[in-house]
């Protein structure tokens, strides 16, 4: 079997084969050589890191600095200091200046990962700078100009959030001068074998799939995308009992799957749906089974939908908004959702 490529963008590792994959990193060295912001779309755990690193990498500016920050990640209250800095006595504790991340990617690169969380306010802040406004450091006196090529990342629809109200449209069209949209890992089938293999090169004991496991890997519909495969992969090369991983090693859902014999008439799963549809179907409908459906059913796919929510739960260690996105359907629907098992189990009580 001939080897995948391999590449290294700032230190992280890439395995590009799939058509899809090729297409669009061949796409991200034409963009890369023009100073246009860049907007990368696609689901959680698709890989839109890694091809904002590409960007800086394939870059003129690669010699210089990259910076990198997930909106998400910093509370609400520090992301103006985080990203403009700050002088000493600007706000309690501020007990020296420090320079923002628009500073300290000066001549280089600054990658906003989930730019779709920023509040209205940051919102208006970010696009005057975007548009090459000076601006000042928290509590400072003297206007600060920067020259900062600005990618950005979410897995959020802008153009829908956009149209809700929740996003800035002049915003939006400032950020997405070009959109790189990173396919999901179902769409690139082929290249999961190829990326189960270089997770497993990365860990201490040597392992290796078999066919079946292979083949379970590739019919599963990954909501979870390359971050699901990696521990997947991971787990069952820490728990497997043998140096070969076996198709019942995967901890892989089995309730958006149906069994199909391969050539060599083994059972391998494959999925009838992806569940984020399925799910998507019932809720719009308010009843998880279509017209002439019966009672029996209803049930069934009442408990299917209840073990999708709860492993998303195990998987994301209750965390809601995570939960939600890898269902492909909105918090306030999970939530409501979870208050139902929990109302029901109090009256079984």
């Amino acid at each position: 079997m001939r080897e995948a490529p391999h590449f290294e963008f700032l230190g992280s590792p890439a395995v590009v084969s799939s058509p899809p994959m090729r297409a669009l990193y061949a796409m991200v060295q034409r963009v890369a050589v023009s100073s246009a912001t860049v907007l990368v779309t696609g689901e959680s755990g698709s890989g839109k890191e890694l091809v904002a690193r590409a960007l800086h990498h394939y870059s003129m500016r690669c010699s210089k600095p990259w910076i990198d920050v997930s909106c998400a990640a910093l509370p609400e209250h520090l992301i103006e200091s985080e990203l403009f800095g700050y002088e000493k006595g600007a706000f309690s504790g501020a007990q020296g200046s420090k320079p923002g991340l628009f500073e300290l990617a000066h001549l280089g690169t600054l990658f906003l990962d989930e730019v779709g969380e920023l509040e209205p306010r940051m919102q208006v802040k970010l696009l005057r700078v975007l548009d090459g406004a000076p601006y000042y450091r928290l509590g400072g006196t003297r206007k600060i100009s920067v020259d900062v090529r600005i990618v950005t990342a979410t897995n959020r629809d802008l153009r829908r959030e956009v149209a809700e109200g929740n996003f800035r449209a002049d915003l939006f069209h400032r950020l997405s001068q070009l959109e790189l949209k990173v396919p999901p890992l179902r769409e690139r089938r082929d290249e999961i074998g190829v990326l189960a293999r270089f997770f497993l090169s990365q860990h201490e004991r040597p392992v290796e799939l078999s066919e079946p496991a292979l083949s379970a890997l590739q019919a599963y519909h990954w909501p979870g995308n390359l971050r699901e495969l990696r521990n997947v992969v991971t787990r069952a090369a820490i728990l497997a009992p043998g140096d070969v991983i076996q198709a019942e090693d995967l901890d892989i859902p089995r309730a958006t799957v149906y069994e199909m014999p391969n050539r060599s008439g083994l059972a391998l799963t494959e999925p009838t749906r992806h569940p984020e549809s399925a799910y998507r179907e019932s809720a719009s409908s308010g009843s998880p089974f279509r017209d002439g459906g019966t009672a029996e059913s209803a049930t069934a796919l009442d408990e299917m939908e209840k073990r999708m929510i709860l492993d998303a739960m195990r998987k994301t260690e209750g965390h809601h908004q995570k939960a939600a996105e890898m269902l492909g359907i909105s918090r306030r629907t999970l939530s409501r959702k979870l208050k139902v098992y929990e109302t029901a189990v109090e009256q079984l009580a």
